[in-house]
């Protein structure tokens, strides 16, 4: 170890530890099972940036929204088929106009920057709800992608968990309705599976895995209906400091666990 260290010094010594160790990681989920679609709570971006000392709290959400690329990436590498990146709650619209008025933007500028990587990117949450430059943009990346193979991006701008139940019963019954078939016929036949095709997320698989970053455990209202099975992994890194080991320790602590689906 001392040879290594004089070597390559203190910080090239680290550095190649975490890359041995990073490794280890990939070669143990060799043969394990992959979560099809993982569900990711980007939490910590203002934290991250006070512990560095940054008033602006924009500092972290730029941050916040590089890593997501690297994110997809590894996502990509390691046979994940979908991605639910929760950004902006509909409880974080009361946030100060400030702080909205320099996170929306970034925001916009990071569904752009997927569309450019060729990503589908497909909206989640309520648009309405948003301002008409932020809903326009999510959009646009939705009908530009839409025919795009390969990962699907679902970006959750504007989400609640409860919002979205609401708007899928709301939709059903708008649905039925124009069918001809009154409140009483709803009520008769209305089933799990007639809402569930009225989610946001109406024809992916739900999520396998949810990841949420900052230590905080709890689910916060993150695909309530969907996340009824999901395996829940709680990582301390603030979400800028999400490191591909923080992603490959989660795949490793699904891969061990024996699921039941409620049981």
């Amino acid at each position: 170890m001392r040879a290594v260290v004089r070597k390559f010094g203190f910080m090239g010594y680290k550095g190649l530890a975490y890359r041995l160790y990073e490794r280890r990681l990939e070669s143990s989920l060799a043969s394990k099972p992959i979560p099809k679609h993982i569900g990711v709570m980007c939490d910590g971006n203002r934290r991250w940036a006070r512990s560095f000392g940054h008033s602006d709290v924009a500092t972290g959400h730029q941050a916040g929204a590089d890593k997501i690329f690297e994110l997809l990436k590894w996502c990509r590498e390691t046979g994940v088929e979908v991605v639910t990146l929760w950004l902006l709650s509909t409880d974080n619209l009361n946030r100060s106009m400030d702080e909205l008025e320099k996170l929306l933007p970034i925001i916009e500028d990071t569904v752009i920057g997927l569309v450019e990587e060729g990503w589908h990117v497909k909206p989640v949450g309520a648009l309405d709800l948003l301002p008409d430059s932020t809903a326009r943009v999510l959009k646009k990346a939705a009908d530009a992608t839409m025919d795009n193979p390969g990962l699907t991006v679902n970006v959750a701008v504007g989400y609640g968990g409860r919002q979205e139940i609401a708007d899928a019963v709301r939709s059903l019954l708008v649905d039925r309705a124009s069918e001809g078939a009154t409140i009483h016929d709803v009520a008769e036949t209305i089933t799990v599976e007639s809402i569930a095709e009225h989610l946001y997320t109406a024809g992916q698989p739900d999520p396998d895995l949810v990841i949420r970053t900052s230590g905080e455990q709890r689910i916060g209202g993150f695909l309530l209906w969907q996340s009824t099975h999901s395996e829940l992994h709680f990582c301390d890194a603030y979400w800028p400091a999400f490191r591909k080991v923080d992603f490959l320790r989660a795949l490793r602590s699904y891969s061990e666990r024996n699921r039941r689906f409620g049981a």
